[in-house]
């Protein structure tokens, strides 16, 4: 298991490798697609029985992705 982020982790066991929930097998991008689609950090902690902590922290290593997101553009 690696740690990529404060409390996101990846484990080729879990999830096939994708970005998790430290200590879970909810995915990170489930996890930010239900913020996106309206859903509140509250609800969304429920809904998957992880912290709000966890929420906020799946949001910043989304954040933190897209800041390395390097796009290239021709004109």
């Amino acid at each position: 298991m690696v740690e990529l982020t404060q409390g996101i982790t990846v484990d080729p066991s879990v999830r096939f490798g994708k970005p998790v929930i430290q200590g879970t097998r909810v995915p990170a991008d489930t996890v930010v697609a239900r913020i996106a689609a309206g859903m509140g950090i509250k609800e969304v902690a429920e809904e998957y029985g992880i912290t709000e902590k966890d929420v906020y922290n799946a949001l910043n290593y989304a954040a933190r992705r897209l800041a390395e997101e390097q796009i290239w553009v021709t004109a």
